[in-house]
């Protein structure tokens, strides 16, 4: 059979056209500081680092920034910076201040327990962001670990809506929990497909160490688009097997359920799991994952959509060694050997592992940009102090991760 010349030429273009298609990217990572200690003299150190990726591509990075002269304690004078990017997490916007409430403002009164604590200090704390399928993103805060906040901005990030107080919400968890702290997040809250609006929070009476401890685990959620909010059930209780949960990260999995990736201090030093048909209510009894490490520090979680891929990623400092002291049952490790995992299975498993940074690596959040980027902003720097000395994004590809993977 003889293929005539324009079937030739039509067959050329084709080819031409998928064969970009079928060859794999190659790998690539890359890193820059977004936040640095030092170069800014108002602030001490950065921490508590967030990123989401809004509707229309825009990135948006943020952090707690502590100011000086003391700029280390949870209770000193701290303020939300935010960055923007519009090409995919390459260049950044200067940092601005997006949070502030007028008026009177009084320190909690089990902060002033502590010492070397500054009554006049006003703490701005927890920034959780979520990026909205209709472009709004949403911003929950606190303010003394005792008043929340919501915002919200329909420009990416540029201007922000006046602080509405929703601290009325938290009400509810009195029936079971006679909470004297609370704090959202930290990280990215998510949107279900729903509609629905979920953010992680934790809630101490304040009797134990740094007013923080004992902890329990909840969420709070709104289905009319942030103009009100609901208290949901407590997820992880406080008790001796699940100890202190605190910081927690939620996905939505495919089957529609929430699960909660929960930050604890239980003698195990693994993450604790816990789902829910709703993200608000009938959690299930919380399980260890033996596959996640947990040296008692936040992590990321996000989900991966590209090419017919869904698969999820997790990040956090796989180490639980400690290198000055003796290592003790649910006491702090060091916060190095930051790592990504990767899982295919709905979190089942985790058979792919790759660290991003061997060094120090403390609090990380994770995002997918449209051109499938993935994006982990974490603490690290020249020391393995609990915050590290800046904020660190790497920008790499699901081809590095898997290059180099690591099976388990």
């Amino acid at each position: 059979m003889t293929v005539s010349f324009s079937a030739k030429v039509f067959l050329a273009i084709v080819f031409a056209s998928v064969t970009p298609l079928l060859a794999e990217a190659e790998p690539f990572l890359t890193k820059q500081d977004l936040f640095t200690a030092g170069e800014d003299p108002a602030y001490n150190i950065y921490h508590i680092p967030g990123i989401v990726v809004t509707a229309k591509g825009t990135v948006l990075a943020w952090c707690e920034a502590r100011k000086r002269p003391a700029g280390v304690s949870d209770w000193d004078d701290i303020r939300i910076l935010l960055r923007r990017s519009t090409d995919d997490g390459v260049t950044w916007s200067p940092a601005v201040s997006v949070a502030n409430v007028e008026g009177p403002k009084r320190k909690n009164p089990l902060a002033l327990r502590m010492s070397k604590v500054d009554q006049n200090d006003v703490t701005y704390n927890n920034p959780v962001l979520i990026a909205g399928s209709d472009g709004t993103v949403h911003l929950l805060f606190c303010l003394e670990y005792e008043r929340v906040f919501y915002q919200a901005s329909s420009d990416d990030g540029v201007s922000w809506s006046k602080p509405r107080e929703i601290t009325g919400t938290f009400a509810a968890f009195k029936n079971e929990y006679d909470w004297k702290v609370l704090a959202t997040g930290p990280n990215h809250g998510i949107q279900l497909k729903s509609g629905r609006l979920i953010v992680p929070v934790w809630l101490s009476t304040g009797e134990g160490g740094n007013a923080h401890r004992p902890s329990v685990t909840a969420t709070i959620y709104s289905d009319d688009n942030g103009k009100t909010w609901q208290a949901g059930d407590i997820a992880v209780p406080c008790t001796d097997e699940w100890i202190n949960p605190n910081e927690t990260v939620a996905i939505e999995l495919k089957n529609g359920h929430v699960m909660l990736n929960v930050r604890n201090e239980s003698r195990t030093h693994r993450r604790l799991i816990t789902t829910s048909p709703d993200g608000a209510t009938n959690w299930t009894t919380p399980r260890f994952d033996d596959a996640l490490l947990e040296p008692i520090c936040m992590a990321g979680l996000v989900r991966y959509r590209q090419d017919g891929q869904s698969l999820i990623l997790f990040s956090n400092p796989e180490n639980l060694e400690k290198a000055n002291g003796k290592a003790e049952p649910g006491k702090s490790r060091d916060r190095k050997n930051l790592t990504i995992k990767l899982s295919r299975d709905e979190a089942a498993t985790w058979p792919v592992s790759r660290v991003l940074e061997a060094g120090p690596g403390a609090y990380s959040d994770l995002a997918v940009t449209p051109h499938g980027t993935i994006l982990c902003f974490y603490g690290t720097g020249d020391n393995l102090s609990f915050a590290g000395s800046c904020l660190r994004l790497a920008r790499f590809n699901l081809e590095w991760l898997t290059a180099g993977k690591k099976e388990q």
